[in-house]
């Protein structure tokens, strides 16, 4: 994609990348959406799809947000204009988008979070607003302008459901077409608007905050024997100050902390096991046939091949000189060759039944947990 601008993707991350904004005319040129607007609210009347419809512009600040499922009746309620319907995870609903997410793979998998369809009629806007996150806006339909922003005030308008700056002065202004797309690092104030019905499509780069990780670190270290571990001090000194925590009980407070955290082997188990199920908003459901080896050599290859289940995460990483494969949070012993085989969607499909009594038993183990599936040829 970055071709069309002059750059390689390693160029675009030494440049661009949660550095400043980027604008890459055509870098999907003749795009043509898979899914229309009908197709996309149709996602918003699901039970399990996050969805939103807002309405308002900007400066008026007559915003007003709604939450699905939606029915038809509320699409038909809609307004001529200044209207956007946002769904999240499309590429997990329809998984078809999957193929659409592979141009994404110069970026760590861990790091994509998903693809977010904004459907707009004319004037159609969220508001100026800033992101915590990488974000890629692709026009797939229709014409929007873009009003991007670097130095900006923060303040928020107030008793608002949405994080809409009060004020907001553009510094660079793009109009995009089908197929332009515009890269934000996180922290650059943006303002999207509508010049005629359209659709955009959004792929969000997620980091967690310090927070998140501390938060899921402590569930999951007392989870394991003993909590953890405990701090120890054996050379403790007669204590000179009543109540005092002393500069050496602090190293030593720092040590465990250290230790006990990114200096503990296991803090790499933790971290596969976090990262592969970090913001997943559904988790993956067995089937309804379970899989043994003889069943899985008789169901593969040519009558089936195998699928990444859309709303599993995989990842695998090197611990100790073991090779870790991770799905939506569970943690499977594999070999490097096989972990990278299940993790890239191709060279899953070209798994077959000649695989050996340890790989057939994971790929049975990964089927019966839902992780991954059949599709039937």
């Amino acid at each position: 994609m970055f071709t069309h601008c002059g750059l390689t993707a390693q160029e675009f991350l030494t440049a661009y990348w949660q550095k400043k904004p980027l604008l890459i005319p055509q870098a999907f040129p003749g795009f043509e959406p898979d899914l229309d607007a009908n197709d996309v609210a149709g996602l918003a009347c699901e039970e399990l799809a996050e969805s939103r419809l807002i309405t308002g512009s900007y400066p008026e600040h007559d915003w007003q947000v709604s939450y699905g499922p939606f029915s038809e009746e509320d699409f038909t309620r809609l307004p001529e204009q200044n209207w956007t319907l946002l769904v999240q995870d499309a590429e997990k609903h329809y998984p078809p988008l999957s193929s659409f997410m592979r141009a994404f793979d110069f970026i760590p998998r861990w790091r994509i979070d998903d693809l977010m369809i904004s459907v707009a009629g004319k004037g159609g806007s969220v508001g100026p607003h800033v992101d915590q996150y990488d974000v890629f806006l692709l026009q797939a339909s229709g014409r929007r302008t873009w009003q991007v922003s670097e130095s900006y005030q923060p303040e928020l308008l107030p008793d608002c459901d949405l994080n809409v700056l009060k004020s907001f002065e553009p510094e660079h202004q793009w109009m995009l077409e089908a197929g332009d797309m515009l890269y934000l690092p996180p922290g650059a104030a943006h303002h999207g608007i509508a010049t005629e019905p359209g659709m955009t499509w959004s792929v969000g780069m997620r980091a967690p905050s310090a927070a998140d990780l501390y938060q899921a670190f402590g569930e999951w270290a007392s989870e394991q024997p003993g909590d953890g571990g405990r701090y120890q001090d054996p050379g403790l000194q007669v204590a000179k100050r009543i109540g005092e925590i002393n500069a050496g009980a602090l190293a030593g407070l720092q040590d465990f902390f250290d230790s006990n955290g990114a200096g503990n082997p296991a803090f790499r188990a933790f971290l596969g096991e976090f990262l592969s199920s970090y913001r997943l908003a559904h988790r993956p459901a067995p089937p309804d046939t379970m899989y043994d080896p003889a069943l899985l050599t008789e169901s593969i290859h040519p009558k089936a091949v195998l699928r990444q289940n859309p709303w599993t995460r995989m990842l695998w990483l090197e611990i100790e000189n073991r090779t870790m494969l991770f799905a939506a949070g569970e943690r499977f012993q594999c070999s490097v060759s096989l972990a990278e085989s299940i993790c890239d969607p191709e060279r899953l499909a070209r798994l077959g039944p000649d695989l050996g009594p340890t790989e057939c038993g994971l790929i049975c183990e990964l089927l019966n947990r839902g992780h991954l599936f059949l599709e039937q040829l």
